[in-house]
Parts: structure tokens; sequence; C-alpha cells
């Protein structure tokens, strides 16, 4: 085995030199549910952590040229034609060895959310990854992330604030770095807006704020069925998933 686990020293005190005690692992960063619109209740932010994407973007990649697919795979795009290529992808993430999925959702009219960002979606964007990240982030670990591109202001430093106060908080090198991709040319962000797409379905279909979509169902069903959950309203955690759901919510 490649990594050698030595807990005697210090994450801080790992040096270049210790390069085979240090995980170098990729999180692959995808949002739903713009902050900018007022008619979007939830937002969530979902990272999923892999050691080796290789292999599971390569066997997606080997798919979609096997069945001739090569639309992009978005929970808001679901239908006829791609629900069952979106249910063999999941199933993908599931059989695949070393992968983490983490995920943080929550209302826009929460107590929290109103209190600390109302005024500024950008920080909350921000301050709601360094959350993610911070409980993503392993010992001996120093992570990659790829973030889904948005349009942001220009006063938007998003890539250089996220490493400079990753950073600092953990007084080491634990974020390598940051860069944003369109999702449309990654199928591993692809992937992370499905899974928070149907966890954020499953919360607004408990609070009846969507009529239900059939596809949209049928996929978030699939999801709760391979994690044996009713609903994700009160959050779910196993060894691989993390998925926390706010409880200030003033929806009721």
């Amino acid at each position: 085995m490649f990594f050698k686990a030595n807990k005697e020293i210090k994450t801080e005190d790992l040096k270049l030199s210790d390069y085979d005690k240090i995980w170098t692992k990729f999180c692959f960063l995808d949002e739903t549910g713009s902050l900018g619109n007022r008619q979007e209740p939830y937002f969530t932010i979902g990272i999923i952590k892999m050691t080796q994407p290789y292999y599971l973007h390569s066997k997606i990649l080997y798919e979609r040229t096997k069945r001739n697919f090569y639309d992009e795979i978005k929970f808001n795009k679901l239908s006829k034609n791609n629900v069952e290529f979106a249910k063999w992808a999941i199933s993908s993430f599931f059989e695949t060895r070393s992968v983490n999925f983490y995920s943080y959702s929550i209302s826009k009219q929460s107590d929290y959310f109103v209190r600390n960002f109302d005024s500024d979606p950008w920080r909350a964007y921000e301050q709601i990854t360094l959350k993610l990240l911070d409980h993503a982030l392993g010992n001996q670990e120093i992570i990659i992330l790829v973030a889904d591109h948005i349009t942001t202001p220009k006063d938007v430093k998003f890539e250089v604030n996220t490493k400079k106060k990753f950073n600092a908080s953990k007084k080491r090198l634990a974020l390598a770095g940051v860069c944003r991709f369109d999702s449309k040319t990654n199928d591993l962000l692809q992937l992370v807006d499905l899974l928070i797409g149907a966890i954020t379905y499953d919360v607004k279909l408990s609070k009846k704020l969507v009529f239900g979509s059939k596809y949209k169902i049928e996929i978030t069903d699939f999801l709760k069925n391979k994690l044996g959950v009713k609903t994700f309203i009160g959050g779910f955690k196993n060894h691989n998933f993390s998925i926390f759901v706010d409880k200030t919510d003033e929806i009721k």
C-alpha cells in the first residue's frame, strides 16, 4: 500500500518529503438552488471526495460511448431519455471504492441564513463551502477542489478566498487549489448535481413546495432506496454519506 499511516506525526508537521504519508484527494463541488433567486427557497452544496477520479470518470465515459449517449445529466433536465442513464451513474458511484459524499442544505428563510447571509449571498456560498470542506478533510490529507462554474460579480474571488481562508484555518497546506469547470464538460460534477438535486427535491416534496415530477421522483426514490432511508428531511449519515439539512427552517 502506497499510503503509510503514522499517527505519531502531527498533520501540521508533515513535510513534502513525507509524500507517502499524505493522501491527496479530489473534491468535486456543485450547487443547486440559486442564491440570487428569491423564488427558490432551498440552497444545497454537495461534494464528492475521491482519491482516484480516473476510475469512475473513465467508467462513465465508456458507458456513454457504449450507449452513444452524450447529453448532460442534470437533475432539472431528467426525462424518459436520460433517467436510466442517471440511475446507472448513481449506481456506479455506490460501486466505486474510497468515495465520500457531503452535502449541506439550507432554507434561505431559515434563522441562520437570514442572520448571517441574507444581504450577501456570495458570502453564504463561500462560507458553506468552507463548512463542507472542513467536514470532508481527513487527517494527513491535502485536497484539491474542482467546482462547477457559476457567473459571479467581478469582485467575488471564490477560488482565491476559499484556498486562503481554508489553509489559514488549518494552519497548514490543506487545500492545494481551487478551479472551476463548466459541469457540461465533467461527468463527476454532473453526478454531484444528481445527488444534491434528489436530496433538495425530497425536502421540497416533504414541504409540499412542488407537486412532483415523475422522473425527478423516480431518481429521488432510487437514491433513498440505495441508502435505505424514507426521507432526507432530517439529514442522513453513514460511512460514506453525510447529508446535513438545516433545522432552523421556517418553511412549514
